[in-house]
Formats: C-alpha cells, sequence, structure tokens
C-alpha cells in the first residue's frame, strides 16, 4: 500500500529589533541570565505592554515578500498556558485575524514524490505576530531547571505554512528557503543555533489518491534543517509501519531525539480550547492603514527571485552563478558593486565565486568583514581584462596583496615588475629557448605524444616568470611546434 505524507510547518523567527515586543529591554542574545527583564515582561502586577512598532514593520515587510493578504485590523489575545519560563502564566499573541495572511513562496519540489520535476507553491496560512518565552535550562543544574527570562518578551513573527509539503525533502527546502528570505530582508539573523529561528513540524499520512487528513502529529522545536529531514523521515516511517498492521495513531505532540535518532511522545496534543484564549485587555487592536502598509512595501529591498532573474539577464549568468552569488544580501549587495566598478559582469561573478569566496571559507568571516573594497577589486579586473596582467599572476600575488593592504593593484604590479608580458617577439625567443633545452620532450610530441604540448606550456610560464600573456604563448608555441626544426 502506497501512503503519501502530509507536512506543514509553523516556523518561529525572532525579529531583529532594537527591544523587545511589548516593552523596552533589549532584544540581544545571551547575557549574564534574567539581566534583561522588567516588570512588563516579568509579568508583575499593573505593568501595561506597549507594541513594538519595528516589529509590525518587520511583518509587513514579510508579508510583501511572500505576496500576502494585508488584514488591516487585527487583536491581540491571552493564550494561557502554565511553564516555569512563561512568567505571566499566559502569551500575547494575535488571535483569529492575523497582520499577515493568505500567501506563498516557491521551492523546487521533490520529483520522487510528486512525480515531476519542477518548481511547487507552497501556501502560508497566516504570519502573526507574539512575544517569546524564557528560557528553561535543564543540564546546568544536576537538581534542579534553572530559567533564564533574557528571553522573555522578545519578539516573534509565527509563520504558519499549510499542509502542501509531500516530504522530509521538501520541508529542508522550505526552511532553507524561508530562513534565506528572512535572513535577506534583515528580519532576523537566523542563527538557528541561538533559536533565532525554529519549527514545529505537523505529519499525518494518507493512502494516495485521499483527500482527507490522517490523523496528526507535531514534531516541536526543531532548530536544524538536519533535525528537519530526519525527524519527518524517521516519523513517516514509524506511522506507516503502525497503519500497516491496522494500529490507530494518536494525535499528540512528540520531541526528535537526535541521539537516539527517533522521536518520542511528550504529551497529547493541545486544541485551541485548552488555552483559553481571550482578547488582551492592556493592548488596543492594531489597525494599519492601505498608506502605511504601501510605505513599507515602497522601501524595501528588491527580493531575492526578482534580483536573481536580473543578475542572469543583466550579466549572462547561468541560474547556478546567480543563485550562488544570492547566499546572502551583502554578498550580492558585493557582486553588483564589482560588476559595476569593473564593467565585467561574468567576470566578477568567477571572482566572487572563485577567489573571494575561499578566501572567506579560509577566514572562516562573512563579506561584511573583508577588508577590500569592490573598486580595488574592480581595479584588478580591469588589468586582466586590458592585458596589462597574466590571469595567474592576479590571482596568486596580487590578488593576496590586495588583502593585506590598500594599495592598489597598479600600485602592487607596478612596484613589484607583475606587467604582463605581451610582445610577441620576447615570447617567441622565451617558447625557441624552453624547446630547445627540452629536446628529448619534444621529439617524443612529435612521435605522436602530444600531450607533452601541456609540458612545453608550463616551462614557458615558468621561465618567463608567470607573466607572460597566455593567449600569445599557446599561438606561438603552435606555431614553433608545427615547424620541422622547432623555428619559424
Amino acid at each position: 500500500m502506497t501512503w503519501e505524507a502530509v507536512i506543514g510547518l509553523e516556523v518561529h523567527v525572532q525579529l531583529l529589533t532594537r527591544t523587545k515586543m511589548f516593552c523596552a529591554c533589549e532584544n540581544r542574545y545571551g547575557g549574564e541570565p534574567n539581566t534583561r527583564t522588567c516588570p512588563v515582561c516579568l509579568g508583575l502586577p499593573g505593568a501595561l505592554p506597549a507594541l513594538n512598532a519595528e516589529a509590525v514593520a518587520h511583518a509587513l515587510r514579510l508579508g510583501h515578500a511572500l505576496h500576502a493578504t494585508f488584514r488591516p485590523e487585527s487583536r491581540f489575545y491571552r493564550k494561557q498556558y502554565f511553564y516555569p519560563d512563561l512568567p505571566k502564566g499566559y502569551q500575547i499573541t494575535q488571535g483569529a485575524v492575523a497582520v499577515v495572511e493568505e500567501g506563498w513562496i516557491e521551492i523546487p519540489g521533490d520529483a520522487s514524490v510528486r512525480g515531476a520535476e519542477g518548481p511547487v507553491r507552497i501556501r502560508i496560512e497566516r504570519a502573526h505576530l507574539e512575544e517569546d518565552a524564557g528560557k528553561s535550562i535543564h543540564d546546568a543544574d544536576p537538581e534542579h531547571t534553572l530559567v533564564d527570562l533574557n528571553r522573555a518578551g522578545v519578539p516573534l513573527l509565527e509563520i504558519v505554512g499549510a499542509p502542501d509539503l509531500r516530504s522530509a525533502q521538501e520541508a529542508s527546502d522550505y526552511l532553507k528557503t524561508l530562513h534565506h528570505l528572512v535572513v535577506y530582508l534583515g528580519l532576523s539573523d537566523g542563527n538557528m543555533e541561538e533559536g533565532s529561528l525554529r519549527c514545529d513540524a505537523n505529519i499525518s499520512l494518507r493512502r494516495q489518491g485521499e483527500t482527507r487528513f490522517g490523523t496528526r502529529v507535531e514534531i516541536k522545536n526543531l532548530n536544524s534543517f538536519r533535525y528537519l529531514r530526519q525527524a519527518l523521515d524517521y516519523e513517516i516511517q514509524r506511522q506507516r509501519q503502525l497503519l500497516e498492521r491496522g494500529e490507530l495513531l494518536t494525535q499528540e505532540t512528540r520531541g526528535w531525539d537526535a541521539q537516539s535518532g527517533e522521536t518520542r511522545s511528550q504529551r497529547s496534543k493541545e486544541a485551541a480550547m485548552d488555552y483559553r484564549y481571550f482578547p488582551e485587555p492592556d493592548l488596543p487592536p492594531l489597525v494599519l492603514s492601505e498608506d502605511e502598509i504601501a510605505h513599507i512595501g515602497g522601501t524595501m529591498a528588491e527580493l531575492p527571485a526578482t534580483r536573481k532573474q536580473r543578475f542572469q539577464t543583466e550579466y549572462a549568468l547561468s541560474p547556478y552563478e546567480a543563485e550562488m552569488l544570492m547566499q546572502t544580501r551583502a554578498f550580492a549587495d558585493y557582486f553588483e558593486g564589482l560588476a559595476r566598478e569593473s564593467g565585467q559582469g561574468k567576470a566578477a561573478a568567477n571572482w566572487m565565486l572563485g577567489e573571494v569566496s575561499r578566501t572567506l571559507n579560509e577566514r572562516a568571516m562573512g563579506i561584511e568583514s573583508l577588508a577590500l573594497e569592490p573598486s580595488r577589486l574592480a581595479g584588478l579586473l580591469k588589468l586582466v581584462e586590458g592585458g596589462q596582467l597574466n590571469l595567474n599572476t592576479a590571482k596568486e600575488t596580487v590578488f593576496p596583496a590586495l588583502l593585506e593592504s590598500s594599495d592598489s593593484a597598479q600600485a602592487i604590479v607596478e612596484r613589484q615588475g607583475l606587467g604582463q608580458v605581451n610582445d610577441r617577439g620576447a615570447i617567441q625567443a622565451l617558447v625557441r629557448s624552453v624547446l630547445e633545452a627540452n629536446p628529448q620532450p619534444l621529439a617524443q610530441f612529435r612521435g605522436g605524444k602530444t600531450n607533452l604540448r601541456g609540458f612545453f606550456v608550463g616551462q614557458a610560464m615558468k621561465a618567463g616568470d608567470g607573466k607572460v600573456n597566455p593567449r600569445l604563448l599557446n599561438e606561438v608555441l603552435d606555431a614553433c611546434l608545427a615547424e620541422g626544426e622547432g623555428r619559424e
């Protein structure tokens, strides 16, 4: 019997704002426990919340990026539940109407379960604002659970995806796409290890061709793409085995145990009534005008998908090259500055995905920390394009020198005498001397061992200290090798 997985993700994104959701406490990760708190986020009697306007603006930015519908009026509610890291005994969250609803994003789609290649549009049911809880720490004390409330009240945007995903791979691709989007737009730092972005996965199985959903299981607090894939793969297998044995599934909340590689039951799944929602009496409705919503859209940066397509068209790049250049907004900005300054889009892409990326990986840093302005690197590209500098010399000698100084590429080339040799007569003399110095390989070449041509190129480049114009070198070498005595 063939089963189909039905998966939807609830993604919690911590927003990059200066202060918390409803108070003036600093919104920053870490620090001495319980030092970034106040009567509001501690839920002390008489403390009144005040909505963070920048958090609302972030929600609107995401809504524009998700092609969503905006609700001009929405309310906040109290979601009641009791846990040690929830000091108020309730969480303030948006209710039945969210500020952002009915959006979508595209992912590649898993052909192994869909039977066809091509992008798939995944619906977003809603994105609503709420506050985060504190953090319970279970492993710092052998006898007690410790509570840090620095995170209590941090602004969250919960993005509820529709049950449109059909495999663990699609779920991972969806989360990666969403992660890239919120980081690119500057809505969140997206640090999953620190909990800035985490998700809950809802999954059920049904027979192929059925439209009715099966019994849903929720897997809580998955904070990596790998854990998400592993947890869903395990849960699909577990549920399939139970169903094929004729057993009933229980609607429940489960957790992922990375050590054992399995999900484990935590509690029965709550229904909405268990939370005893009621309107937050200390906050007025959130009312947004069409002008306010449009203004946020007008101030947004170019969206990643649009910019990727423009890179392909404007700079004659492949889809893969454009995709790799979009890895972060800062990386894409640097590339565009380099392409504009140098006038060479393709060469700029090659340098970004080659030498620049290698340097960033070796130094374990982002493009923001690279002490090399696009204008200085553009100067190096212009020297190569103009034939004044050999590409190998540019990569192996001048580029490292640019990283370690504030000099221009031209100044480095002149100081070290690295200018490319473009004189045909000088290159011809160099090639002839290399052939004369290697009579045995030359005889083998003329005897049919043509792969020795690369040997002569290498010897000539070595003799010319890597400064020889490679195009002219190859032309002269071929002419010399074609002569009976190796001479013109």
